[in-house]
C-alpha cells in the first residue's frame, strides 16, 4: 500500500536523522520548489513538542557516524518495499548537462542497485546532438517540439546517442562500482519503431510499435544496469529517432516495472504553472486528465503526462515526473515519503 505524501516545508534537507540536529538550508538562494525528504517520526514528534533548556543540555551530541546510521535505518522500509523491483528511469535535461547532477544520478543508480533494486536507465541526449550537428554545419530544426530528423541528422543522432552518450554513461556507472550494459533499441529487437504520424514534416522520427524485453531479463537478473539509447529500427532496418520519454514508458510496461521515473527540468506538475510552490505531489489518472482538459497541464508537459498515463494503463504501478535539478532526486523519490516531484497513480 502506497503511503500518501504529506505536505512538508520547502528547502528542508533530505533524509534527516532521527535525533535533533540543527541543519542549515543547503541552498537558501535557490528559486526551485524543493521538497524535503521524509521526516523521521521521532524527530517529527520532538519538533512538535519544544524541548526545555535542561533537556537540550542533556541531549548527547550527534556524531557523523550516528547520523549515517540513522539515515540508513530510516531508509530500511523503503529498501524492503522496492527490493527486487524494476525501476525505469528516463535520464535527460539539466541532470545530463551538469557534471555535478550527472554524478548524483549515477551514484543514486549504483546505490539503488547495491541495495537490491533493478534500475533501467533510458536516455536521450539532445544538447549533445545539437552540438555535433552544428560542428558539421547542419542547423538543428524542430517541428512542434520534435527534432526534424533527415538522413544526415539520423546518422548524427545514432552516432552521438549510441556511440558517445551511451558508452560514457556505461563507463561512469562501471567506475562508480556497478556493472552497466549499453544497448539501444536496435539491439536484440528491443524496440521496433514505426514512422511518426507527421513523418512528412519530421522525417525519421519514430514511435514505438513493439517492445521485446527478452534481452533485458538476464541482464537484470544478474544484477547489472541496462543503459538504453532511444534509437530504434523498423521492420526493414531503417533507423528512427524515438522520444526517450516514450521509449522509457513502453520499456517500463514491457518489463513490468514497479515505477517509471522521468527526470525533468521542472519541479513536477504544478496546479498553477506560474507558481512553483503549487506542486501537485500525488494525483491519479483521472485527476491528471482533468488538469489537461482545464489547460493546467500544457506544452512540453503534455507528452510526459501522456507517457506516464500510458505506462500506468499497461500495468506500471506508479509513474513520477521529478525535478532532476535537485541533487539525489532519485533517492528522494524512491526512499522517502515526500518524493521529488509528482507521483501519478493508476
Amino acid at each position: 500500500m502506497l503511503a500518501a505524501r504529506a505536505t512538508a516545508p520547502q528547502h528542508q534537507r533530505p533524509l534527516l536523522p532521527s535525533k535533533p540536529l540543527q541543519i542549515p538550508n543547503p541552498n537558501p538562494n535557490s528559486g526551485l520548489s524543493l521538497r524535503s525528504a521524509r521526516v523521521p517520526r521521532l524527530l517529527s514528534s520532538l519538533k512538535s513538542t519544544p524541548l526545555s533548556s535542561s533537556t537540550e543540555a542533556a541531549a548527547p551530541l550527534q556524531t557523523p557516524a550516528q547520523t549515517r546510521v540513522d539515515i540508513l535505518s530510516e531508509s530500511l522500509p523503503f529498501i524492503q518495499r522496492f527490493r527486487g523491483k524494476t525501476i525505469v528511469v528516463k535520464y535527460g535535461g539539466a541532470a545530463m548537462k551538469s557534471p555535478a547532477l550527472q554524478s548524483s544520478v549515477i551514484n543514486d543508480l549504483v546505490l539503488l542497485s547495491c541495495v537490491g533494486l533493478r534500475p533501467v536507465l533510458v536516455h536521450g541526449g539532445g544538447p549533445e546532438i545539437n552540438s555535433w550537428l552544428l560542428r558539421l554545419g547542419h542547423q538543428p530544426q524542430f517541428h512542434n517540439g520534435l527534432r526534424v530528423t533527415d538522413a544526415l541528422t539520423m546518422e548524427v543522432v545514432e552516432m552521438v546517442l549510441v556511440g558517445k552518450v551511451n558508452k560514457s554513461l556505461v563507463s561512469l556507472i562501471n567506475v562508480a562500482g556497478a556493472t552497466a550494459v549499453g544497448l539501444c533499441g536496435k539491439d536484440a529487437r528491443l524496440l521496433t519503431a514505426r514512422p511518426a504520424p507527421d513523418a512528412v514534416a519530421l522525417g525519421f522520427v519514430g514511435e514505438v510499435a513493439r517492445v521485446d524485453p527478452t534481452i533485458l531479463r538476464p541482464i537484470l537478473a544478474d544484477g547489472h544496469i541496462p543503459v538504453i539509447a532511444s534509437v530504434a529500427a523498423d521492420e526493414g532496418g531503417q533507423g528512427y529517432n524515438v522520444n526517450a520519454d516514450t521509449a522509457a514508458g513502453e520499456i517500463a510496461a514491457a518489463v513490468g516495472a514497479e515505477k517509471l521515473i522521468l527526470l525533468t527540468d521542472v519541479a513536477g506538475i504544478l496546479e498553477d504553472r506560474n507558481d512553483p510552490g503549487s506542486l501537485v505531489k500525488e494525483i491519479d489518472i483521472g485527476g491528471v486528465r482533468r488538469m489537461v482538459e482545464k489547460g493546467k497541464v500544457a506544452g512540453g508537459m503534455i507528452p510526459k503526462v501522456n507517457c506516464c498515463v500510458r505506462s500506468l494503463a499497461q500495468g506500471v504501478r506508479t509513474a513520477s515526473i521529478i525535478d532532476g535539478r535537485v541533487p539525489h532526486s532519485l533517492l528522494l523519490e524512491i526512499l522517502t515519503d515526500e518524493g521529488a516531484g509528482t507521483m501519478i497513480k493508476g
